[in-house]
C-alpha cells in the first residue's frame, strides 16, 4: 500500500500560527528575524523578537478584517524587499486570506494578469514598481498603509482554518504562455517537516541566512517558515546583491546555514575573499532551484571545508528529494526522498506501476503528501494532466538506484530529441561543464533548418579563457554517445536566467535564431 508515511496534520490548522505562535519552541523574547540592510555597517539591521513578529502579524490580520476582507479573499503582494512584505504575507494567512506573493521584477502586464486571473480583492503595492490600470473594485495598500495596519488595530486571533483550507497562491510560468496559479493549503507548511532532517539538519540554535528576496517562495519557505517552525533565527539581506558580500555577512551575523542557488555559490568562489577562511559558524550550505554541478560541489568543499546539500523541488510540492547531514551526497545524484514521503519512478508514456530500480521515468509523489498542492487555480484540465491515479507527476525525469538515491535527468518538456533518441540536457551539460575553462553551460534543442533540430550548447568561458569549440567537441566525443553530442556551439558572456536563477532555455533558442537570421541563414 502506497502513501505518505509521516504524521499527518491536525484537522484544525493555521499555517501562520504553526510558524509564529510564541511558547516553548519560540520564546517571546528570542530573536526570530534579522533584516540586514547593509554589508558595510553590521549595525544597520532590523531585529525582531518572536513576540514582536507575532504581535505585528496579528495586528495586520485584524486590520485586514476591519477593512472588510474575508477568509478566502486573494491579496496580491507587490511590495519592495522589506520586512513589510513578510509581515503582510503571514498576516494575511493568520486572517484566513490567501496571499499571492509577486516578484518586484514583473511587468505591469504580468501583475494585471495575476489580479484578473485570481479575482483579487486587494493589492499591496509599492507605487514605484510598474503597475497598469487597477480595477476600482480592488482595495489597495501602500507601504505606509501596511505599516498603519500594525498600529490601528488590536491583535486578532488566528483564523480557525482547517488543514485543507487555502493558504497561499503561487504563480508559476510552466510550459505555456499563461502562468498558472498553484493553490496551497494550510497544511503545506506541515508538509515541510521531512525537510528538517532530510535537508537542513536544523535545530533551534541555527541562524539561517537566505540569499533571496522576501517575494521569492524559496525565501518565504526555506528562509522564514522553516527557521521559525524550529525556533531558529532567520537572516535576510536586503542590500546590494554583490557576490563578494556573502562571506562577510555570514561572519558578521554568525550564520550557521546558508541557502542559495548554485550560481551564487560559484560567484562566491570567484569573487568572495576566501583568504581569511570560511566563517567558523557555518556548518553547511543548502542549494535548490537548479541542478548542482559536481565540479562546483567539489570545488566548494575543497575551498571552504563545508558541504553543499542539494534538494529537488517544485512549486506544487516544495522540496521533497535531498541530501543532508544524515543523507551524504552521492556524485551525480540529488539525494533520497525525504523520510515519510512516497516517491517512485513511473513510465513516461503512462501507467501507475512504478518502474524497477535504475530505470528512467517520471518522478512521482503520492497524492497523500501534505505538502502537495490543492490544485491549479481554475485549471482543472491541467490538474488532470499531472495526476496519474494516486500519483502527482510534475514533469521531472529521473531514476532511483538500489540505495534509494535519485538522479535528476531534467524536465520532461526540456528533454531533447536527437536522431529519435530522448536526451537529457543535464547529461550533456555535466560533461561540458567538467572542462576547466568552462564557467557555465546550458544545452537545448535548436532549429537549424525547417523541421530539422540539433543539440546546441551555449557556453560561458572562465575569465581569460578563449572560446574553443574543437576542444569542447573532442571532450563531448570522448564522453558522450554520438547522438548526444552538440552540433552547434554559441559562446556568451552570461546565460539568461529568471529572477530565481533558472536558465531560460527558450531565450537561448531565440538567441540562436536571431544570430542565424542576422548571418543570413534562414531557418
Amino acid at each position: 500500500m502506497y502513501g505518505y508515511r509521516g504524521v499527518l496534520p491536525p484537522e484544525h490548522f493555521n499555517m501562520a500560527r504553526y510558524c509564529l505562535e510564541t511558547g516553548e519552541t519560540r520564546p517571546h523574547d528570542k530573536i526570530g528575524l534579522i533584516v540586514i540592510r547593509s554589508a558595510e555597517d553590521p549595525s544597520d539591521t532590523e531585529t525582531w523578537t518572536y513576540g514582536e513578529i507575532e504581535d505585528a502579524v496579528l495586528r495586520i490580520a485584524a486590520g485586514l478584517h476591519a477593512d472588510g476582507l474575508e477568509a478566502g479573499d486573494r491579496l496580491v503582494i507587490r511590495l519592495a524587499n522589506t520586512s513589510d512584505y513578510a509581515l503582510l504575507f503571514f498576516g494575511a494567512i493568520a486572517a484566513g486570506l490567501v496571499p499571492l506573493p509577486a516578484s518586484s521584477v514583473l511587468s505591469a502586464r504580468e501583475v494585471n494578469f495575476f489580479l484578473q486571473d485570481c479575482g483579487a480583492r486587494a493589492l499591496a503595492m509599492t507605487p514605484e514598481l510598474p503597475l497598469g490600470d487597477i480595477p476600482k473594485s480592488i482595495k489597495t495598500y501602500t507601504p505606509a498603509d501596511v505599516r498603519s495596519l500594525r498600529s490601528r488595530s488590536e491583535p486578532a486571533v488566528y483564523a480557525e482554518t482547517h488543514s485543507d483550507d487555502p493558504a497561499l497562491l503561487i504563480y508559476t510560468s510552466g510550459t505555456t504562455a499563461r502562468p498558472k496559479g498553484v493553490l496551497h493549503a494550510q497544511r503545506s507548511v506541515w508538509g515541510r517537516r521531512p525537510m528538517y532532517e532530510g535537508w537542513y539538519g536544523m535545530t533551534a540554535q541555527d541562524r539561517m541566512l537566505h540569499a533571496g528576496a522576501f517575494n521569492w517562495t524559496y525565501t518565504l519557505g526555506t528562509g522564514l517558515c522553516d527557521p521559525w517552525i524550529n525556533g531558529a533565527t532567520a537572516l535576510v539581506y536586503t542590500g546590494e546583491k554583490d557576490p563578494s558580500v556573502w562571506l562577510r555577512l555570514m561572519a558578521q551575523h554568525e550564520a550557521t546555514i546558508f541557502a542559495a542557488v548554485p550560481t551564487l555559490y560559484r560567484q562566491i568562489l570567484k569573487y568572495g575573499d576566501l583568504g581569511a577562511g570560511m566563517p567558523p559558524t557555518l556548518r553547511h550550505g543548502l542549494t535548490a532551484g537548479e541542478t548542482l554541478p559536481q565540479d562546483l560541489a567539489r570545488e566548494w568543499r575543497e575551498k571552504t571545508g563545508t558541504t553543499l546539500y542539494e534538494a529537488l523541488g517544485m512549486s506544487e510540492v516544495s522540496t521533497y528529494i535531498s541530501s543532508s547531514p544524515s543523507v551524504p551526497p552521492k556524485p551525480g545524484k540529488v539525494g533520497k526522498p525525504q523520510q515519510g514521503r512516497e516517491v517512485v519512478i513511473l513510465p513516461t508514456d503512462g501507467g501507475t506501476e512504478p518502474l524497477p530500480r535504475d530505470e528512467e521515468g517520471l518522478i512521482a509523489v503520492h497524492r497523500t503528501d501534505p505538502a502537495l498542492m490543492l490544485g491549479y487555480w481554475n485549471r482543472p484540465e491541467e490538474e488532470q494532466a499531472v495526476m496519474r491515479g494516486d500519483w502527482f507527476c510534475g514533469g521531472d525525469i529521473g531514476a532511483m538506484d538500489e540505495d534509494g538515491y535519485i538522479t535528476h535527468l531534467g524536465r520532461n518538456d526540456d528533454l531533447m530529441n536527437a536522431l529519435g533518441y530522448r536526451v537529457s540536457p543535464m547529461e550533456v551539460e555535466q560533461v561540458l561543464a567538467s572542462h576547466p575553462d568552462v564557467a557555465e553551460v546550458a544545452v537545448t534543442e535548436i532549429g537549424v533548418r525547417r523541421n530539422v533540430s540539433v543539440i546546441g550548447a551555449f557556453v560561458v568561458m572562465r575569465d581569460g579563457a578563449d572560446p574553443d569549440k574543437d576542444t569542447l567537441q573532442a571532450l563531448a566525443q570522448d564522453k558522450l554517445a554520438d547522438y548526444k553530442m552538440p552540433r552547434e556551439y554559441v559562446f556568451l558572456d552570461a546565460l539568461p536566467r529568471t529572477p530565481n536563477g533558472k536558465v531560460k532555455r527558450g531565450e537561448l533558442r531565440r538567441t540562436y535564431q536571431r544570430n542565424a537570421t542576422q548571418n543570413g541563414h534562414a531557418l
